[in-house]
């Protein structure tokens, strides 16, 4: 009776006082400039549902995308964790909540003696039914509890972010395989152009061999470069098959179902116009890794508070009701008891599991926040590196048109010349190699130009809310900006 009495008060006076231990989140900060080093000073705002890759004016690519959405495998997946994350919550806070069990058992028994130790009254069986009713209530006085239904909730946004982070690597994967496609389709036409401007070669000096105008050597040095161009045909077309397989896979279908699709000729992607790279400041509000990284932060800080509020006692209110009854053949028996009243749990000595415990989620929470700023971080450094890339290369593309342009012209004449017997055929076989190797490069700098855009715009994170149901969530982050 003085144990109630002294517990009660306080147990009161702590539900009212409504201790949580554990630190309150906090938005994590960050120093960022105000600026990237090649971009203006205007924010883009929400750039989730801008769908950049129609910059390309690409129906198939557009078709692509929108197929990927919808059947990715990682995207279900990671949709998936999503309802793992909401039952979390559910089973986090179902802690701190009153139970209630209900139990009933029943039997018969009774004795049968042997011979003349038989007793034919009290060997008689007899039908025994009990049931007990418990309930009970952990007292969350120092906030485990809803320390846990903090973090689980922190943990779901986190995984809605995972899902974000899914359809932006998906929609990075396809863009990226799909220009392969074209690259490599744009290298196998101009492979095959160069094979039969080679084998004209090859018939011509096998005609002025004929007409004694040219060398065994000629022909011989024709042939090389013919077989040279048949031998590099394989390796594209195989690197096109792996792309194709690519594209196939992430819309989750069998390897070998868009290659006829795909075999069909098309241009390589160019962007028509330009993305904005807004400033640092978007990232943290567009890019999907750094919220998940913040959410997964809050989820660690709120850890903190679960493993310190087991340091202290645990008290909970329980009791029960249980009805009995007896059935033999004398009569009747019947039984009821009823129990209840609190349990206190103290932890005294456990060798230090406790305060270890508590050392090593404060440690997780310093590395998540370690994790999170260099999550901020890689993003800038990528829209950088996008940003680098897109101002630079489309000059290479320029250049190695006049290129192309100039070693076409060249070739013409060369081979004008060589007709004429006033050249060797190495002068046509040189300006054919020039010509080849421009083509090939114009075409690789036109895929890179192509994967700049595709780098620039999943940097920024971009698109990954297109078409989606659900907005996407704002991280709970603190800038300080510097210019």
């Amino acid at each position: 009776m003085l144990f109630v009495r002294v517990v009660a008060p306080l147990t009161t006076a702590l539900l009212l006082s409504g201790c949580v231990l554990g630190p309150d989140n906090s938005p994590p900060e960050i120093a960022l400039p105000g600026k990237f080093a090649e971009a203006g000073k205007t924010s883009n705002g929400d750039v989730s549902q801008v769908a950049w890759w129609k910059a390309f004016n690409d129906s198939r690519l557009n078709g692509y995308m929108q197929q990927g959405v919808g059947q990715n495998l990682d995207v279900q997946q990671a949709a998936e964790r999503i309802n793992q994350a909401k039952a979390a919550v559910i089973s986090a806070g179902a802690g701190g909540l009153p139970s209630l069990d209900l139990g009933a058992s029943a039997d018969r028994s009774g004795t049968k003696g042997i011979g003349d130790t038989a007793d034919p009254v009290n060997g008689r069986p007899a039908t025994n039914v009990s049931g007990q009713l418990s309930a009970a209530w952990f007292l969350d006085l120092f906030g485990l509890y809803k320390r846990s239904r903090e973090a689980a909730n922190a943990n779901l946004d986190a995984a809605y972010a995972s899902v974000d982070v899914a359809r932006l690597s998906l929609l990075s994967q396809v863009a990226s395989a799909y220009i392969d496609v074209r690259y490599y389709q744009e290298r196998i036409a101009i492979a095959n152009a160069n094979l039969n401007s080679r084998r004209e070669t090859l018939n011509l000096t096998k005609l002025q061999l004929d007409a004694g105008a040219a060398s065994r050597l000629d022909v011989v040095q024709s042939e090389g470069l013919v077989n040279s161009t048949l031998a590099e045909l394989p390796g594209l077309e195989t690197q096109f098959r792996r792309a194709a397989h690519r594209i196939a896979t992430l819309l989750g279908m069998p390897a070998s179902s868009l290659v006829a699709e795909l075999q069909r000729a098309s241009h390589q992607p160019t962007a028509r116009f330009n993305s904005s790279a807004g400033v640092p400041a978007d990232l943290i509000r567009n890019r999907p890794d750094i919220r998940a990284a913040e959410r997964q932060l809050a989820a660690a800080g709120a850890q903190i508070g679960v493993a310190e509020a087991q340091l202290y006692p645990a008290i909970s209110l329980g009791g029960s009701i249980t009805p009995s009854f007896t059935k033999t053949a004398s009569g009747k028996t019947s039984l009821f008891s009823w129990s209840f009243g609190p349990q206190l749990s103290l932890p005294i000595f456990d060798g230090g599991a406790l305060k270890a415990n508590l050392s090593s989620r404060e440690s997780e929470a310093r590395e998540a926040y370690l994790a999170w700023k260099q999550t901020v971080l890689s993003a800038v450094e990528e829209v950088e590196n996008a940003l680098a890339a897109v101002n630079r290369d489309r000059r290479t593309v320029s250049a190695l048109q006049a290129t192309v342009k100039s070693y076409g012209e060249a070739l013409q004449l060369a081979t004008a010349s060589y007709r004429d017997g006033a050249s060797s055929l190495l002068d046509v076989l040189d300006a054919q190699r020039q010509v080849s190797t421009a083509q090939a490069s114009l075409a690789q700098a036109v895929q890179q130009v192509a994967q700049d855009y595709v780098a620039l715009n999943v940097a920024i994170g971009g698109g990954y809310g297109w078409g989606a149901t659900a907005p996407a969530k704002a991280a709970n982050t603190k800038l300080v900006l510097k210019d």
